[in-house]
C-alpha cells in the first residue's frame, strides 16, 4: 500500500505542514501532483504531493483517500518543489502560497481548460468523391465543402475556417458525414501569443569585438554550468546579441534558459528578436496574456517543446528542465520585486535557482543597481563591461536646460525653448522624437489659487490627476474618479488651476506646436486593452507616428533606429520623493531614457529640463556617467547607514480607522522592542526602530501607520525579520498588517 504527503492549498499557518493520504489501488502518484483530497469537513480541496510513502504510522481509519488526481504529469517539477521551501523560509509565507507561484492561477479551481478545435476529415475516396461532387448541383454549399477538402493537402480545414471562407455550413458537413465521406472530429489546439511567429531567415549580425570579450567569458561558464555574472553595457552597446548567442550555446549543449525582462512592454520587442532566431523554440510569460495563452504557453513549456522562455517577473518560475542559463535584463528595475504574498525577489530567486540547477546566472543593465554592482566589486558576481555602443557610435548629445532660466524669460511652457529648437530640427530631417514625463494625465494636480486648497482623493492621501480627454479627475492609487470643480470646494472660488505636467498635457502642447505632426502617447491610460504594448510600438517602430509621448514604460530597453532626439519634460519629478534610493532611480530612469537617441547611424541628442541642474544624480546622468554616480552615491549611503550597508525592514499596518492603525503598530513596535531587549546580541546591530504613520497615510480607504527596523545587514539579523514576520501573521483585529524587507516603496 502506498502513502503521500500533501500540501493543501489552504493559505493558513495552522496548516502549513503536510498530511499524509493513501493512495488508492489503480492510481499512480509522484511528488508535484496536484490532487483532490478530502480535508476536515470539505468533500475536497486541491493539494501538492510533495513525498511518497511506502508505510504509515498513523491509525489507518485516520488516513484517508486521494479523491483524484487533476493532471496526470507532475504540475510542479522537483526542482521547483525545493524552490517552493526556498521561498517559503525567506519570503516567510506558507508553502500552499510558494507553490501557487509555480504554475498559472487559473488552474486552481480548474477554472481554465484545453481548447478544442472541430475539423472536417475528407474519408472518402478522391475518386468516388470527384464524381459525387459532379452529381451535387442540387446541393452547391455541399459541393463548396467537398471543393475545399478537395484543395486542403491534408484532406482536412478546421470547421471554423471553413465558415469563414463559405459561411454558415453545418448542415452541409452533417448531411456529408451521413453520407460517409466526411468526419468531424475534435482536437487540441494551442492559444499562441503574439499569434504564430515562424523563425525568420535572419543572418547573425557580425559580433563586436566587446561582444566576443564577454562571450569569451561567459560561454565557457554555460559549457561548465556554473557562475554568476553582471554585464554592465551602455545603452546600444549590444547587449541583447549577447544574450541570443548565450542562449544558443545553451541549447546547443540541451539545456534551457529563461529571459526576464522588468515592463510588458518590453516582452514583444524581446520574443520577435528571440523568436526571429529559435522560431517556436521561445516561448512567453507574462500577466498580459490572456488565461487560455498563459495556460498553453505553460503547458508547452513544461511538455519541453521550447528551448527558451521570454517573460516578466513570474517567468522565474516556468517549467522548464535542464535550465543551464538565467538572464536578468535591466535588472537594476524594482518590478522584479514583488509586493504581494509571497514577496519575493526575482534576481534572488533566480540565483537560488542557478545553485540548484547548476545555471549560469548573468544580470545586465546600462544602470546596474548599487547592490548588484557592489557584489561585483567583492566578486560575488563577476563584472562583465562593454563601455561602447555598436559601431563606435557616439552616446548622444545631452543638452541640460536649466528651467528657472526658462521662468526668468517668460517661458511658461511646457517645453523649453532649446527642446522646441530640437524638436523642430528632428522632425525636420525625417527621424523621430521620445518625449518623457513620468506622470500620465494632464495635471498632476488641482489647487485654488484663491486659498491654497488641493483636490484630494476620499480614500487616499493623494491629489486627484486631472484627465483631460474624460473631463475628470482620477486617482492613481485607487482609481477613484469625480468631475473637476468649477468653484473650490472650500472657499467657493472660480480660480480653480491645474499644476504639474502630465502626459495627456505634453500631447496637447505638442499638437499645438506640431499640429501636422502625427504622434501617440503611451501609459497605462492608453496600453489597456488586450496586446496594447505591442500594437502601439509596431506602429512606431513602422513609421506611422513621428513622435511617441510616453511614461517610464518607454524609457528602457527599446530600440528605434530611426529615433534621434529625446526631450525629458521633468527630469526632476522623482527628485524629492521620500526615499533613500530617489536619486538612484532618477539616475537611472534619465540614463536609460536619454540612451533610446542615436541608437544607428543618425547621432542623437537628448534635451533634459530641470529646476535642480547641480544636483549629483542629473549631472552624472547628463554625462552618461555610471561610476561616478556609483561612488558619490554610494558614499552617502554609507554616511547615512543604508542598503547595502543595512538593512530595511518594515511592519506596514492598514485599518479603516487611523487609531485602529496606530493602536496595531505601536503594539508591534513594543513587540519588537521586548524581542531585542531578550537578545542583546542582536541589540548590537540594530540602528533604528521606529514607528510613524506612512508618508502617504491613506490609500484605499485604509489608514497606513508602519514599525522601520533598519539593522546590519549580517546572516544572524535575519532572526529579526523573522520575528516581525512573525508579528505580521497575527491576526489583527479591524485590519492587515504586513512585514516587508527592503520594500521597493517606502511611501
Amino acid at each position: 500500500m502506498a502513502f503521500c504527503q500533501v500540501i493543501v492549498d489552504i493559505a493558513h499557518e495552522d496548516v502549513d505542514r503536510v498530511f499524509t493520504y493513501r493512495v488508492p489501488e489503480g492510481m499512480t502518484l509522484c511528488p508535484g501532483m496536484r490532487v483532490h483530497v478530502p480535508f476536515g469537513r470539505m468533500k475536497r480541496v486541491e493539494g501538492v504531493v510533495v513525498e511518497m510513502a511506502e508505510a504509515c504510522d498513523l491509525p489507518p481509519e485516520r488516513v484517508r483517500d486521494v479523491a483524484d488526481t487533476l493532471e496526470d504529469y507532475p504540475a510542479v517539477l522537483p526542482q521547483l518543489l525545493t524552490l517552493a521551501v526556498k521561498i517559503r523560509q525567506n519570503a516567510f509565507c506558507t508553502l500552499a502560497q510558494a507553490l501557487r507561484l509555480m504554475f498559472p492561477a487559473q488552474m486552481r479551481g480548474e477554472r481554465i481548460h484545453d481548447k478544442k478545435r472541430e475539423y472536417a476529415v475528407l474519408l472518402a475516396d478522391r475518386g468516388i468523391s470527384q464524381q459525387l461532387l459532379a452529381a451535387q448541383a442540387r446541393a452547391p454549399k455541399r459541393a463548396q465543402v467537398l471543393e475545399a477538402l478537395f484543395a486542403s493537402e491534408s484532406g482536412e480545414i478546421a470547421v471554423d475556417e471553413l465558415r469563414a471562407k463559405l459561411g454558415e455550413c453545418r448542415q452541409p458537413l452533417q448531411a456529408l458525414c451521413k453520407m460517409g465521406f466526411v468526419q468531424l472530429l475534435e482536437r487540441e489546439t494551442l492559444r499562441k501569443p503574439y499569434g504564430a511567429m515562424e523563425r525568420l531567415a535572419q543572418q547573425d549580425p557580425q559580433l563586436t569585438r566587446q561582444q566576443e570579450d564577454v562571450l569569451a567569458t561567459l560561454l565557457p561558464a554555460v559549457e561548465a554550468g556554473k557562475g554568476a555574472f553582471l554585464l554592465y553595457g551602455v545603452t546600444g552597446s549590444g547587449k541583447t546579441e549577447v544574450f541570443i548567442r548565450a542562449v544558443r550555446r545553451c541549447a546547443q549543449l540541451g539545456r534551457t534558459a529563461i529571459v526576464l525582462v522588468p515592463e510588458i512592454a518590453l516582452t514583444p520587442q524581446m520574443v520577435m528578436w528571440f523568436r526571429s532566431r529559435f522560431g517556436e523554440d521561445a516561448a512567453v510569460l507574462h500577466s498580459r496574456l490572456s488565461p487560455g495563452e498563459r495556460y498553453d504557453e505553460w503547458r508547452r513549456i513544461r511538455r519541453g517543446d521550447v528551448r527558451v522562455v521570454i517573460g516578466a517577473r513570474s517567468a522565474i518560475f516556468a517549467p522548464l528542465e535542464h535550465v543551464g542559463l538565467i538572464i536578468i535584463d535591466e535588472e537594476h528595475e524594482q518590478t522584479y520585486l514583488s509586493d504581494s504574498v509571497p514577496r519575493y525577489d526575482a534576481r534572488e530567486v533566480a540565483a537560488w535557482r542557478c545553485e540548484s540547477e547548476g545555471a549560469v546566472l548573468l544580470l545586465a543593465s546600462a544602470t546596474p543597481s548599487m547592490r548588484s554592482f557592489a557584489m561585483a566589486g567583492r566578486g560575488d558576481l563577476k563584472l562583465l563591461e562593454m563601455p561602447r555602443r555598436v559601431g563606435n557610435r557616439p552616446m548622444p548629445q545631452v543638452h541640460v536646460v536649466d528651467m528657472r532660466e526658462e521662468l526668468k524669460a517668460g517661458n511658461r511652457s511646457v517645453f523649453s525653448g532649446a527642446l522646441l529648437t530640437g524638436l523642430h530640427r528632428c522632425l525636420q530631417e525625417g527621424h523621430q522624437a521620445i518625449l518623457f514625463v513620468n506622470r500620465r494625465g494632464y495635471s498632476t494636480f488641482v489647487s485654488c489659487r484663491n486659498c491654497g486648497y488641493v483636490v484630494t482623493c476620499t480614500q487616499c492621501d493623494i491629489s486627484m490627476t486631472y484627465h483631460s480627454h474624460e473631463e475628470v479627475l482620477r486617482c492613481h492609487y485607487c482609481g477613484e474618479e469625480r468631475p473637476v470643480p468649477r468653484v473650490c470646494p472650500e472657499c467657493g472660488s472660480p480660480y480653480i488651476k491645474y499644476f504639474g505636467v502630465g502626459t495627456q498635457r505634453v500631447e496637447e502642447e505638442v499638437r499645438k506646436f506640431f499640429p501636422d505632426v502625427p504622434l501617440l502617447r503611451m501609459d497605462n491610460d492608453t496600453t489597456r486593452g488586450k496586446d496594447a504594448h505591442a500594437n502601439m510600438l509596431a506602429r512606431f517602430r513602422a513609421g506611422e507616428a513621428r513622435v511617441l509621448i510616453g511614461t517610464q514604460m518607454i524609457a528602457k530597453g527599446l530600440d528605434f533606429p530611426n529615433v534621434t532626439m529625446v526631450g525629458i519634460v521633468a527630469a526632476d519629478a522623482m527628485l524629492k520623493l521620500p526615499d533613500y534610493r530617489s536619486a538612484e532611480r532618477t539616475f537611472q530612469l534619465l540614463t536609460q531614457v536619454a540612451g533610446r537617441a542615436g541608437r544607428s547611424t543618425a547621432p542623437g541628442e537628448v534635451f533634459l529640463q530641470t529646476y535642480d541642474p547641480d544636483n549629483y544624480a542629473i549631472v552624472a546622468a547628463s554625462r552618461q556617467d555610471y561610476r561616478a554616480f556609483y561612488e558619490e552615491e554610494m558614499h552617502r549611503r554609507r554616511r547615512a547607514l543604508y542598503p547595502p550597508y543595512t538593512l530595511i525592514a518594515r511592519l506596514l499596518y492598514e485599518a479603516e480607522q487611523e487609531k485602529e492603525a496606530q493602536r496595531a503598530a505601536e503594539a508591534g513596535y513594543r513587540q519588537m522592542e521586548a524581542f531585542f531587549e531578550r537578545r542583546a546580541y542582536l541589540r548590537k546591530y540594530v540602528i533604528a526602530l521606529r514607528v510613524m504613520a506612512c508618508p502617504v497615510k491613506r490609500i484605499r480607504a485604509k489608514s497606513r501607520w508602519q514599525v522601520t527596523l533598519k539593522i546590519v545587514d549580517q546572516p544572524i539579523c535575519r532572526e529579526a525579520v523573522g520575528k516581525m514576520s512573525e508579528i505580521a501573521q497575527a491576526p489583527m483585529d479591524h485590519g492587515l498588517c504586513v512585514c516587508q524587507v527592503n520594500p521597493s516603496s517606502m511611501m
